[in-house]
């Protein structure tokens, strides 16, 4: 195990039911364990949500999250996907001044350089929505600072294994001895 802190993406399959999520996040945060990032969605059986969740830390934090999250009756699955071959992405709705004329022909350009979709224009502002990888999404941010950033919101992470890949369980399953 090693002792350097390190980004952990974590996915929880949990029941779809009223109080998971606070259940989850209030054992986290009892135990001093900071979410960076949290996405929580329905899955393709709607009895089941997974939750994907980023924490910073050492081999140590990461087993602790994991056996804490494993005594918690509504979760079914606890899967360390950083351990993995993954995709990941974030998704952002961002609200920027743009003035009719250059300035707004200079945000599109921009939009498209980033494979951004402008979803929603107004006299002053346009809405623009772009997914990816957490630093483009830093990095668009920071191209549209010059113009005005009226409002934004992200998502939290989502992650998913790529191919039949295997991932690691957080907590795994002790083996019988003879």
């Amino acid at each position: 195990m090693s002792n350097a802190l390190m980004r952990h993406v974590i996915s929880a399959t949990v029941q779809n039911v009223p109080g998971v999520l606070s259940h989850i996040s209030g054992m986290l945060a009892s135990r001093g364990y900071n979410i960076d990032s949290l996405a929580v969605g329905e899955t393709e059986d709607p009895n089941l949500s997974r939750m994907t969740f980023v924490v910073m830390g050492d081999d140590n934090i990461l087993e602790q999250v994991g056996k804490q999250l494993e005594k918690i009756v509504t979760v079914v699955k606890v899967k360390n996907i950083s351990s993995s071959d993954y995709v990941e992405r974030d998704l952002m709705l961002i609200k920027v001044s743009a003035q009719p004329g250059p300035q707004r022909s200079e945000i599109r350009e921009l939009s498209d350089i980033f494979r951004a979709q402008i979803v929603d224009v107004s006299h002053e502002n346009v809405l623009i929505e772009i997914s990816g990888k957490e630093n483009k999404i830093n990095a668009f941010i920071e191209a549209m600072r010059e113009y005005g950033i009226v409002e934004l919101v992200r998502t939290g992470r989502i992650a998913m294994t790529r191919g039949n890949g295997l991932i690691k369980e957080l907590v795994e399953e002790p083996v019988a001895q003879n």
